[in-house]
């Protein structure tokens, strides 16, 4: 992913209001983000903890941004494991929480919803490349490289802003 600025995060969302998109947090850190190694920019908001952001590049090279809202989950057994439906990491304990979209146009006026199960910080592209591991336990062994694997989950976000936009 090519470093991006905090005007043209806040431009992109999709599906919040240019108000929302003016005071949600953007991370203090974007000079020190690991762009090369981003396949999506996502975080939590610090402030608002249930709240999360994710935004990816578009084919067109443009940016495309969704706000996102974690479910209040029970907690978990510590040897429960739960999967991201993104980068396919797994985690135990709390480690990957369904998040949820409003849906673009009249079907997000009326309320309507788009929901995945992701890592709670929303690190899928360093899992995938290995620079940070889950809490507990190893990965699956997957014969698929580092590349492929990046660009399933690509894919994957891709199809969920998809959604989103429907």
């Amino acid at each position: 992913m090519r470093p991006i600025t905090e005007s043209s995060i806040r431009g992109s969302f999709v599906n919040c209001s240019k108000g929302e998109a003016k005071r949600l947090g953007v991370p203090r850190d974007l000079d020190e983000q690991p762009w090369d190694d981003l396949d999506f920019l996502g975080w939590r908001d610090p402030g608002a903890p249930e709240r999360g952001y994710l935004i990816a590049e578009r084919d067109d090279g443009g940016l495309v941004g969704i706000a996102l809202r974690a479910a209040p989950g029970a907690a978990r057994g510590f040897t429960a494991r739960s999967m991201c439906s993104l980068c396919l990491t797994t985690h135990t304990s709390g480690g990957v929480a369904l998040m949820t979209a409003r849906r673009t146009g009249e079907a997000g006026r009326l309320g309507n919803t788009v929901g995945q199960y992701l890592c709670t910080d929303l690190a899928c592209s360093l899992y995938i490349r290995g620079r940070k591991q889950p809490v507990m336990g190893a990965d699956f062994e997957e014969t698929l490289s580092v590349d492929e694997r990046a660009a399933r989950a690509r894919a994957n976000v891709t199809a969920f802003i998809g959604k989103v936009l429907e």
